[in-house]
């Protein structure tokens, strides 16, 4: 399935682990779209960034059931990508946050 670059990357996962394994290994995590494959997001990430890549790693997370009382219901499921950058590269916007 084709997908634009703007439509892989859906938005990028600021939590303390992404934070951690960007400072000590180069590794950026996003959000992607769960129809994208490790070739399109690599792709998609060196365009929209102007890096290289050197590997991405991919996590797909099933719906989790979700309870209020009587009332239950699913989160929605989500993929993450890893994508590790070649040495030296770094991508501009993500040391601000």
């Amino acid at each position: 399935m084709k997908l634009a670059n703007s439509a892989v990357v859906l938005w990028p996962a600021f939590t303390e682990k992404s934070e951690q394994l960007r400072s000590e290994k180069n590794i950026y995590a996003f959000f992607v779209n769960p129809k994208a494959d490790k070739r399109q997001i690599e792709k998609s990430v060196s365009e929209l960034f102007n890096v290289k890549v050197e590997s991405v790693k991919t996590v797909n997370t099933k719906p989790k059931l979700k309870r209020k009382g009587a009332h239950a219901g699913f989160r929605s499921r989500y993929k993450k990508a890893y994508v590790k950058l070649v040495k030296g590269e770094t991508i501009q916007g993500f040391e601000a946050a």
